[in-house]
């Protein structure tokens, strides 16, 4: 077997987006070489690589480079999948750990397979006495959500480790996708919950 730490190749799904560890991801899959990705995985029980694209506009003002990706994204596993018409795939996958991408080769099929190395788990550390105004506040959003019809996290809930509810509240606060990056790469679980607790206070969201 292979070890957990040794260098792997994964295949790619590259995103306009974050998926952080212990996320849920859900996507309308229609581009062909995603739906043989999708339809790989699900055959043989595989995950697959989420990465973002990465957003810096170019100095001449063009958009970001499609085949431009950050430097660490995080392993999905599908959940499953529905085929509501034909050529589309529904999609609900959760996050793993995060990988930090060594290289990418683009295949003939027009996929990108990236060499990477797994990144560990956050740390399992309890929120500060200071921070806890956010992990009720976290609580409560999930409770407002579910009357709203939406539950976007996975169970179980992990309120007393501080890297969960930071990853939580990363992936709904309305900031930039360069943003979510930077904070899902933070190897601290503490310090990525103090720039949300902050986040939040500045915002009056936590007092």
């Amino acid at each position: 077997m292979r070890a957990r730490f040794d260098v792997q190749p994964l295949p790619l799904f590259p995103l306009q987006a974050v998926l952080f560890p212990a996320g849920l991801l859900s996507l309308k899959v229609f581009e062909a070489r995603y739906v043989d990705l999708v339809s790989s995985s699900l055959r043989e029980q595989t995950p697959f690589g989420v990465i973002a694209v990465r957003q810096t506009v170019e100095d001449d003002g063009r958009t970001p480079d499609p085949n431009a990706f950050e430097s660490v994204g995080v392993v999905a596993e599908l959940l499953d999948v529905d085929a509501p018409q034909a050529g589309i795939l529904q999609v609900r996958a959760r996050g793993l750990h995060r990988f930090k991408l060594l290289s990418k080769t683009l295949l003939d099929d027009g996929l990108w397979e990236g060499k990477t190395l797994p990144v560990p788990d956050d740390d399992i550390i309890a929120p500060g006495a200071d921070q806890m105004g956010t992990v009720r506040g976290l609580a409560n959003a999930i409770g407002t959500l579910k009357q709203q019809g939406s539950e976007p996290f996975l169970k179980p809930f992990k309120f007393d480790e501080a890297g969960w509810v930071a990853n939580r509240w990363c992936e709904i606060l309305p900031i930039s996708i360069a943003a979510k990056q930077r904070l899902m790469e933070l190897e601290d679980p503490v310090s990525r919950l103090q720039l949300v607790d902050d986040f939040l206070r500045s915002k009056g969201v936590v007092r």
